[in-house]
């Protein structure tokens, strides 16, 4: 199923940049266009997971240098019958993260020093479970494809705007105003076809993640501190690249809170009540992740990573010790 989907996000995206060329050169456009996609989609295939990484300055890291998040997720790895991913840190003080990679065998994990910092541990370890989920569910090649062609497309409506307003298509052309209407169409157009596959797959990793991780309510109180930290603190590298969003596992942009279609993700306050239902139809209230020094709190930021500012309601402690919320009492504190 996900291999179809893979497919059919491939080819509704290609098709919306050779529509774009044929707009802008006709049918020789449209061929270019085509070429072009098509070139893309290999070197995404094999690269769009280390073009999001450098995006986002993402630094790995080993258990030499970040000894407690390498380990969290090296166990959450053994949970989940996968290989151990690459494990990344992104120097960025709002607090989210992101599964990468075009199958488990090649996957990575990245975690913004904002989460280590904001979130308790086993709020961490409901976090990178959730992205783990993305990785066993194969997700990460269907996002990743879709943040590299989607970006695409508003570029090459950006370049409709610059040379397609006077150019002929076959005689006709269509000129300025439509020239602007496809620029203004064509990135809402590949956003759509993006929330098609991205926002139903937001809830199945919730619960897989929270199964993985074994606390429900560990990712639900995680998702809020995330979801307040994301709209109080801006990603400008997000901002900036608006089709990598739903990469996250909340909403990085500014303002976009609601669970409609023009969403990225299902709004936060569903995905925690999903979860705390989960809780009760379990009765896994209180089952913690494992046991791991420094209850209470996150994990040590690795050497030369600094989060400046800390995410709202997370405690001014070290590295911040996230006590905000109902967190239940597991074994990590």
């Amino acid at each position: 199923m996900n291999i179809m989907r893979t497919a059919l996000l491939i080819a509704a995206l290609t098709a919306l940049f050779m529509g774009i060329g044929y707009l802008i050169g006709g049918s020789s456009g449209m061929m270019i266009a085509f070429v072009i996609a098509a070139g893309m989609n290999v070197f995404s295939y094999w690269n769009s997971d280390k073009m999001v990484l450098s995006m986002y300055g993402a630094h790995e890291v080993d258990e030499r240098s970040a000894p407690e998040y390498y380990g969290i997720v090296r166990q959450l790895a053994q949970r989940a019958n996968l290989p151990m991913p690459k494990v990344y840190v992104i120097d960025s003080a709002q607090p989210n993260a992101f599964a990468t990679g075009r199958n488990p065998q090649n996957a990575a994990v990245a975690a913004s020093t904002g989460l280590l910092q904001a979130l308790s541990r086993d709020e961490i370890a409901g976090v990178m479970a959730h992205e783990l989920a993305h990785v066993k569910n194969h997700d990460t090649l269907t996002m990743t494809i879709a943040a590299t062609l989607a970006g695409a497309i508003s570029m090459l409506a950006n370049f409709a705007f610059l040379f397609g307003g006077n150019r002929n298509r076959e005689g006709g052309g269509i000129g300025m105003i439509g020239t602007i209407v496809m620029m203004i169409v064509a990135p809402m157009a590949a956003m759509l076809v993006q929330m098609a596959v991205s926002r139903t797959r937001e809830y199945a990793a919730d619960r897989l993640g929270a199964e993985i991780c074994g606390s429900p309510r560990s990712l639900a109180t995680a998702l809020a501190k995330i979801a307040r930290g994301a709209h109080e603190i801006p990603n400008e590298t997000a901002e900036a690249n608006p089709a990598s969003a739903h990469l996250f596992i909340i909403n990085p942009l500014s303002g976009q809170r609601m669970d409609n279609l023009f969403s990225t993700h299902p709004d936060t306050d569903n995905r925690i009540a999903a979860l705390l239902a989960m809780e009760a139809e379990t009765g896994s209230q209180g089952a913690g992740f494992g046991p791991g020094p420094g209850a209470g709190r996150g994990v040590n930021l690795p050497g030369g990573f600094r989060s400046s500012r800390p995410a709202s309601g997370a405690s001014r402690g070290p590295w911040g010790n996230g006590s905000g919320g109902s967190q239940g009492r597991g074994p990590w504190g």
